[in-house]
Parts: structure tokens; sequence; C-alpha cells
């Protein structure tokens, strides 16, 4: 081989070197362009899901939107602002027992399965008034909607008659319906309806189911609730008369027997 064809085979191996590199490194710019675009649209992806997340999270709930509505829809048979005022009972009855409960609470359960049926017949008998208080706060302390859905079911029972809302509010504490205050069944619709059913002014009753389906009375509950914040009451359930708590003999535990009931309420209706 000549030295003029070695040095030009070599001029031709160097210009095929020199063709492939830049041919290379087109292909990995190209491949790096990709990749920033990509990266980009995934950059944006997770942005724009944090920011959503971000958006409804601080979107405020069904029932924080109720709260605040200055129109409140209240139950037939309440008195008083926004019909928070909730008495049962003969007119002629002189004393009041007023009745703090949240729905989802297990000691106001065992209260109801304990003395619900006592105060139901002294109600009828006239020996006093109960003026029913409302709480949600379990739904706070344990999350879930169960205490206001159950709160604004409780309304739909009392726009039917008051003993409706008394039938419906012992089949809600009953060892048969009431669930663990972990569970919060009350927060389903369809549940609330079941328990209704065991109630025959309420069975069947498509004016009390439309009024639980559409939240007829949800922004009534959370007026209720804040009724019972601004009590100073700090637990359920609780009892009063003439101002005075009502509990067991010797403690400050509310009377959970109806032993213990008569033995508080006795007094107190004599003063």
């Amino acid at each position: 081989m000549s030295a003029r064809n070695s040095q030009a085979n070599k001029a031709a191996a160097r210009e095929r070197l020199r063709i492939e590199r830049e041919r290379q490194a087109k292909k990995d710019k190209a491949r790096r362009q990709v990749i920033v675009a990509v990266s980009a649209v995934a950059a944006l992806a997770v942005a724009g899901g944090i920011g959503y997340a971000v958006v409804q999270a601080n979107k405020p709930s069904h029932w924080e939107a109720v709260a605040k509505e200055s129109t409140i829809t209240a139950p037939k048979n309440t008195e008083g602002t926004n019909g928070t005022t909730v008495v049962v009972g003969k007119a002629s009855a002189k004393k009041t027992l007023e009745l703090y409960e949240d729905s989802r609470c297990p000691v106001c359960a065992t209260f109801e399965q304990q003395v619900g049926a006592t105060v139901e017949k002294d109600v009828e008998a006239g020996k006093y008034k109960v003026k029913y208080v409302g709480a949600t706060f379990i739904d706070n302390v344990d999350q879930g909607e169960g205490s206001k859905n159950a709160l604004s079911a409780l309304g739909a029972a009392l726009n039917v008659s008051p003993e409706a809302f008394l039938k419906y509010k012992s089949a809600l504490y009953s060892a048969q319906f009431h669930p663990e205050e972990s569970q919060d069944k009350f927060a389903k619709d369809s549940y609330l309806l079941d328990v209704a059913d065991s109630v025959p002014a309420l069975k069947g009753n498509a004016e009390f189911k439309k009024n639980v389906e559409n939240g007829t009375f949800d922004a009534w509950a959370m007026k209720m609730s804040a009724a019972f914040d601004a009590s100073g009451v700090k637990g359920t359930p609780s009892l009063k008369m003439d101002g005075k708590a009502l509990t067991a003999e010797g403690s400050e535990n509310p009377p959970l027997t109806v032993e213990q009931f008569n033995a508080a309420i006795t007094p107190a209706l004599k003063g």
C-alpha cells in the first residue's frame, strides 16, 4: 500500500469517526430533551396533584358549609332561635329535665337502654318535661359524620312528632342498633332509615325519608351542636334540673341505672 493510499484511508476513517460522533451527539441531545420534557410533565402532574389535594383539603366540608348557612330549616315542634330549643312533654309539667346527649356516645346508649323507658313514662305521666340538647363532638374525637347525621335525622323524626322523636332516639341508642363508638354507621342515611323502620310512625314515612336523604335539617343539626358547645356542658350524657346537675349519689357521674336516676330526680322534683 502506497503512503498516499494509507493517508487517504486514515483521513476517511477520521471522517467516518467524526460523522459517527456527531450522529451520536445528536441522538444523545434528543434523548436528553425527551427526558427533560417527560420530567417536566411529571413534575407538573405531581404539582397539579399536590395542588388539587391542597385545594380539596382546604375546601370546606358539607357540614362546615351548612354550619355557616344563615337560613335554617328547623323541624316542627321546636322553639327559640334557629329552632334549637326542643322541649317534649305536657305543658302542665312544672319541671324540666335537661338532657345532653351525643348519638355516638356509648355511655349515652347505656343511659338510654337502662333509664330511657323510665324517662318516657315520667314524661307521659306529666312528672316533668324533657329539654333535649344534641351534641356532635364525638365526630371530631373519633373522626366521622355519624353524630351530625343522626342529629339531623332526629330532627326529621321531631318534624313528624315529639313522640316519634323519643321513639327514634330510643331506637338509635338501643342494643340492637347502636354501633361501637369507633364505627361510624350513623354516617350512612341507609342505616338511619333501617333504624327508623323499627318506629311505627317513621316506617314507610315518605316525608321523613326525604328529609333524611336530602339533609333537610343538616344546618339545624349544626346549630343545635353549637348550642351544646355554648352550654358549658363538658360531656355526655349530662342531666340537669333547675340548673343543677343530676348525678349518681356520691359521684359526679350521670345516673346510669333506674335506682340511681330516681334517687337523683326525686329530690330535684321536690325542690
